[in-house]
């Protein structure tokens, strides 16, 4: 078996305020899974992606990423590993353009202009973003900035993709732009997401989180039909998976 590209061993972190956000979290994700990290608000799932990334270092227990444990001297090297997607895209968008946006990251690798122009052409084209490439990202909608935010990443090819609620403020032919887009993305990818269909539709595994702690963590069509477990971790059923309340078949039936 191949060793595990993502390690996180009895992780903990507390905020300033006290609030306990994770609490002796331990995990391994190998290569070419696709996981979801669900839960209700305030469970951890951003938290424990921020440590993923190097956004936050473990104040306790360690991060491992492929050959590098997570800390400040090897942040560079885990970010060109770790692509984030962030929960909020205004944090990934600050340059006058989209355009500039995509072509930000690629730059700071030292790339010919070229190389960088054929990349921010292909990512924008990969999330249906092509025309707004021109665009200032103050002017668009939430789900026009979120498309722009996942190609500032695609645009750098991660081995790891890691999305927190990827499909929030999408239309519905934008939220399917990203499943298709996803489901060609043949490395590893992390989601953490309040849209279970999505996670139907995209990730084989879910890891199930409450107040901090992990508690489920198995393959997504198991943990869905865990009605004890969704109702423990205020979570409902995808909605495909929910009966008809007319004839009282489920929706995939």
């Amino acid at each position: 078996m191949n060793p595990p590209l993502v390690e996180v061993l009895d992780l903990t972190h507390t905020y300033p305020d006290g609030t306990e956000a994770v609490r002796g979290v331990s995990l391994c994700i190998r290569h070419g899974e696709s996981v979801a990290v669900v839960g209700a608000n305030g469970a951890g799932k951003s938290t424990l992606l921020l440590h993923l990334n190097g956004s936050l270092i473990p104040q306790n227990g360690t991060v491992r990423i492929g050959d590098y444990p997570l800390a400040k001297a090897t942040l560079a090297d885990i970010r060109r590993t770790v692509g984030m997607i962030f929960q909020d895209p205004d944090d990934q968008l600050f340059m006058p353009t989209v355009a500039e946006d995509v072509a930000f990251g690629p730059l700071n690798l030292g790339l010919p202009p070229d190389e960088v122009e054929r990349r921010v052409t292909a990512a924008l084209h990969r999330v249906g973003a092509a025309h707004l490439r021109d665009r200032p990202p103050y002017k668009l909608s939430g789900g026009e900035k979120r498309l722009a935010a996942i190609a500032t990443v695609l645009v750098m090819a991660p081995d790891i993709l890691i999305m927190d609620e990827p499909s929030s403020s999408l239309d519905p032919r934008a939220r399917r732009t990203l499943i298709e887009l996803l489901a060609g993305f043949h490395h590893t990818t992390i989601i953490a997401t309040h849209d279970l269909d999505l996670v139907l539709d995209l990730c084989t595994r879910t890891i199930v989180l409450r107040e901090g702690r992990i508690m489920a963590d198995g393959p997504t069509r198991d943990i869905f039909a865990d009605e004890q477990l969704l109702a423990v971790s205020h979570l409902e059923k995808p909605l495909r998976l929910q009966a008809c309340p007319v004839c009282g078949r489920d929706a995939e039936s």
